[in-house]
């Protein structure tokens, strides 16, 4: 994913990581996570050649205030200058930041990593875990970063309430491209039907999609009770239907309206 950043200087492409919010990262790691990994993914773009510092001249002159100033900022949870939602942490800035690193700092000591106070410190923890590489050549340093990000779960010892909320937020950007394809579809192309009588295979090659795609946008629609499926007088496991078999696909329209953003095709 590519950001056109208006900013000065001969490089004006800010890239970043496609891996990086179904990692699920950005909900471990201080707020420079994001400008970091943006910063490595844009050195690591073919033609550089050159340190984070060179790259952060060349584009901010040195100072960007996404990432606090340059490399030696301090890490903070919160953006400095952002209205403080009291409703959500009425404890207040302060008290929050202070939990936020002590259970970011228990985390690191227990895995055995050093806990980082800069962005640079950071960086430096991106090679230690995978999420960076970094080598350095006849023609000068080059970053590089892997296809796949390594996930904060299989280094870091996470609670279990978050291993539920990431888990769940890779499983919605998984499934939800899959749901759009098939709710466009059932709008846009049948009309909004209240039942459809049809299989996998028949929805598949409507839609020219992989069948085990079409069942997993099915479950999901299931799962949050926008539908139900029905062979006969019993319901249907969307899991557990053959590509072939017919069913009756229920679409309750009221609660997916109610509850999910109505998607429109552009001509």
């Amino acid at each position: 994913m590519t950001e056109n950043a208006s900013v000065p200087g001969p490089r004006r492409d800010m890239a970043m990581h496609n891996d990086w919010w179904v990692s699920g990262w950005e909900h471990v790691l201080p707020r420079q996570g994001f400008p970091l990994t943006m910063l490595i993914g844009t050195a690591s773009q073919p033609g550089f050649t050159g340190t984070l510092d060179d790259l952060l001249h060349e584009i901010f002159d040195g100072h960007w205030d996404m990432i606090g100033g340059d490399l030696d900022s301090p890490l903070t949870f919160s953006w400095p200058d952002e209205e403080w939602d009291y409703e959500a942490a009425p404890e207040g800035r302060e008290a929050c930041e202070a939990d936020r690193w002590k259970q970011f700092s228990a985390t690191l000591t227990t895995a055995g990593f050093p806990v980082p106070a800069t962005v640079r410190d950071l960086s430096e923890l991106y090679l230690t875990w995978g999420l960076a590489r970094r080598e350095e050549t006849p023609a000068g340093t080059r970053w590089s970063m892997p296809t796949a990000l390594p996930l904060p779960g299989d280094l870091l010892p996470l609670d279990d309430e978050l291993v539920k909320r990431l888990d769940g937020i890779r499983w919605t950007m998984r499934t939800g491209p899959l749901v759009e394809t098939l709710i466009d579809y059932l709008l846009n192309d049948l009309g909004e039907p209240e039942e459809t009588f049809t299989s996998l295979d028949r929805l598949a090659a409507a839609m020219d999609q992989d069948v085990d795609d079409v069942r997993i946008a099915l479950a999901e629609l299931v799962e949050s009770g926008d539908a139900q499926l029905q062979r006969g007088e019993e319901p249907a496991d969307a899991e557990r239907l053959e590509a072939h078999r017919r069913f009756r696909l229920f679409m309750d329209w009221e609660h997916f309206h109610k509850h999910r953003i109505q998607l429109s095709r552009g001509d």
